[in-house]
């Protein structure tokens, strides 16, 4: 007897081959058999094939579980179990420790220095760390250990962060990114290969100074040295199979080009020496608008010569949402300021639709911003962004034309295109968001985006799951994926549904040796998805206010996914947790 069987589905299993109508058997959380169906052949169905349970896939797309593998849910792991807004989108694995930052090892004391490094780079707010995390570790592996006690709906596997080994191994000296010494990097390799050994999937750094802490320090490992990037290359690689992950130098076009192509001349350089796969985030930047070009040929050519490095791309726009909840144009104009302090969420949606409060604030002058908190100075970049900032529509538009700028909008109202940037946001009782894409929109249009998807170099990735909790919801691209680029795109090529599939599937899971899952197929892990394309639709991005100490977080839904399994079990129906618990922490490659 079968523990569960999906029948009547038509099957796109992640390898990228045409889909076929097949019925799934799935008994001990593994697939035991895919009985394709041809004409009048019953398949599975019948008394003669017994189950457990059994899901109705008639109509419907069967994919395997998708597999991201740039999250940051290091803090989140340890009190929620559900992983969203992840799981939302058919995400049955994610990877987190990646972009030099995570929160182990840690000296007992030095926690909130872990928090603050997180709180800057990440945008987590610190507040729902230190409330929602229960530290039950010192080392790495007893930081895998306490998450393996926790009852999760996904498979959560991570990497370890040069960041907190820096603090660790070198105390406040890492921390101020002073040069590591010899007996440095030997004490920080040790934890590195202890890491691997124990069960990482990877190591990782961050060189962009675009990562800071909330008190505007650069990330620990940002100027390190070849040699200190070597010696935990090789370390990592001596630990076993694992990915060497980069955020590097002129990640966000803060750096000339020739210094973000140097960065590639060392990451190859390591792959070649460690037989080890190195990723990198890449982005399009306004200021090197073709950068990305030569970063993916010089990947292709490394890849030609059996050299693993790999760029991670972005599948949209790579921005910020913004609007009352969150950061916007108004945020320090004073009547804005006076009655966000004294009035409820609710209140203050209320009273800026008065049109003497709005009168109020649109003509005020700004108070001057703080050199901290990072981004108090958003608000400026906002107010002169009109022409380069969207409406996201509904349901969502992220590759939306010029003439949907608020600049535009203003033109046409015959209005000042703050005052319709207020008027936008007052929408939706206050709720509505506004987009300001900073990467990867260069020419307007996502063609930058298609390229890079067909290179094969080219992995998806930097999701950031679980971070930047103020500014977007990138979790949702597995979604976005199916939605745009293999069904709604009208503004250029699309890709077909396999493709697409496969990109956040097997390619994903391959790069972290992972091999035990993303296909579709006998003897491998029962992750899969059952979607109704036809109604599979991105909901509006919201703020909600659910984090530890009510901390506040962007989340976006999607409607359309029947059932979500992992291992086996159906943790989703039609978008709703089932209770089910079957995620497990990842040790190693499978």
């Amino acid at each position: 007897m079968y523990d569960l069987k999906i029948t009547g589905g038509t099957v796109v299993d992640g390898t990228g081959a045409d889909r076929f109508r097949a019925d799934i058997g799935v008994k001990d959380g593994r697939i035991v058999e895919v009985r394709r169906r041809t004409g009048d052949d019953a398949g599975l169905e019948g008394s003669e094939n017994p189950a457990v349970e059994t899901l109705d896939a008639t109509g419907r797309i069967v994919a395997p579980g998708f597999v991201d593998i740039h999250t940051h849910y290091d803090g989140q792991v340890s009190w929620d179990p559900l992983l969203e807004p992840s799981s939302l989108h058919g995400v049955t694995t994610v990877v987190g420790g990646n972009c030099g930052v995570g929160f182990a090892p840690v000296r007992p004391g030095r926690e909130q220095w872990l928090i603050e490094l997180m709180e800057g780079v990440e945008d987590i707010p610190g507040t729902a760390l230190a409330e929602g995390i229960t530290w039950q570790w010192e080392s790495f592996p007893e930081y895998l250990d306490a998450i393996e006690k926790r009852p999760l709906a996904i498979d959560f596997g991570t990497q370890i962060a040069h960041g907190a080994v820096r603090g660790y191994a070198m105390g406040d000296r890492g921390a101020r990114n002073e040069e590591a010494t010899e007996d440095d990097i030997a004490a920080m390799a040790g934890i590195v290969q202890e890491a691997i050994e124990a069960g990482a999937l990877g190591f990782s750094t961050s060189r962009t100074e675009g990562h800071r802490a909330v008190d505007g320090e650069p990330v620990p490992g940002t100027y390190a040295a070849e040699r200190e990037l070597f010696g935990l290359g090789r370390a990592m690689a001596a630990g076993g199979r694992a990915v060497f992950e980069v955020a590097p130098q002129g990640a966000a076009g803060e750096s000339p080009a020739e210094a973000s192509m140097r960065e590639l001349d060392w990451m190859t350089k390591l792959a070649a020496e460690i037989g080890r796969p190195v990723s990198f985030a890449m982005v399009q930047a306004e200021g090197v608008p073709d950068l990305w070009k030569e970063q993916l040929d010089r990947a292709g050519k490394a890849l030609e010569n059996g050299v693993e490095v790999y760029a991670q791309f972005a599948a949209r726009p790579f921005g910020m949402l913004f609007g009352f909840p969150g950061y916007h144009a108004f945020t320090h104009r004073p009547t804005f300021r006076k009655l966000k302090e004294e009035l409820s969420r609710d209140e203050l949606a209320q009273r800026l639709a008065d049109p003497a409060v709005r009168a109020a604030i649109l003509s005020e002058d700004d108070l001057p911003p703080q050199p901290l908190p990072l981004f108090d100075a958003m608000f400026a970049l906002i107010q002169h962004s009109a022409d380069r900032i969207f409406v996201i529509g509904d349901p969502p538009d992220y590759e939306p034309t010029s003439e949907q700028t608020v600049a535009a909008i203003a033109e046409r109202r015959g209005e000042d295109p703050l005052a319709t940037m207020y008027d936008l946001m007052l929408e939706s009782d206050a709720s509505a968001l506004l987009m300001l894409p900073f990467y990867n929109y260069v020419a307007g249009n996502h063609d930058a985006i298609y390229e890079m998807m067909t290179h094969p170099a080219a992995v998806s990735g930097l999701s950031d799951g679980g971070a930047h909790c103020g500014l977007i919801c990138d979790a949702s691209y597995p979604t976005f994926l199916l939605t745009h680029w293999a069904r709604d795109r009208h503004r250029g090529p699309k890709f077909s549904l396999e493709y697409v599939v496969r990109k956040q599937t097997l390619d994903t899971a391959t790069l972290f040796g992972l091999s035990d899952r993303g296909v579709l197929a006998v003897g491998k892990k029962a992750d899969l998805n059952i979607i109704d394309m036809d109604a599979l639709t991105l909901d509006l991005p919201r703020m909600a206010y659910d984090l530890p100490a009510g901390g506040r977080r962007l989340i976006q839904g999607a409607k359309g996914y029947d059932a979500t399994v992992v291992s086996g079990a159906v943790t989703r129906r039609h978008g709703f947790d089932t209770g089910a618990r079957p995620g497990r922490l990842i040790r190693g490659v499978r």
